[in-house]
């Protein structure tokens, strides 16, 4: 079962954490981005660069990917995207997106846009990635390791 990842935003902490796992594990690893990404030397490891353009990335990884994939975003309509057609979604925080919560978190996504957009509410980004959000995700990779043992190995 591949992982995917939205390359274009994931923390280098995540990369590294995602290096070492698809190595250890054998387990494909595609990193998608408009920009090159360097990825060590590895048969389970590459890097794919896709042309400029708005969602570009995003539309590759939800054509590639097959029910079971998983796929590390923070991007939300691609996570809505990526459940859609049976695939698993991890943000590079760790947290998990499912059928359950990915509407509310579209429906707030949405929500602060207008307020931002509206000069109502004034956001500089998430925080800085922290020792604990780079914890949280190698957790969650490897509870999805855990659920998906019989197919990665």
């Amino acid at each position: 079962m591949p992982i995917w990842v939205d390359g274009d935003a994931c923390p280098k902490a995540v990369k590294e954490i995602l290096f070492r796992a698809a190595h250890q594990r054998q387990t494909l690893l595609t990193l998608v981005a408009n920009q090159f990404i360097a990825v060590p030397a590895s048969p389970f490891i590459k890097s794919l660069q896709v042309s400029s353009g708005f969602d570009v990335a995003d539309n590759h990884i939800v054509d590639s990917l097959q029910p079971g994939d998983l796929v590390i975003t923070a991007d939300i309509p691609l996570a809505a995207d990526a459940l859609a057609k049976g695939a698993s979604v991890i943000n590079p925080r760790g947290q998990e997106y499912t059928r359950d919560n990915i509407g509310a978190r579209l429906n707030m996504r949405d929500f602060m846009e207008t307020m931002r957009a509206s000069g109502a509410v004034l956001n500089d980004g998430p925080p800085p990635f922290s020792q604990q959000d780079r914890q949280s995700f190698a957790n969650a990779l490897d509870r999805w390791f855990a659920r998906n043992k019989d197919h990665n190995s």
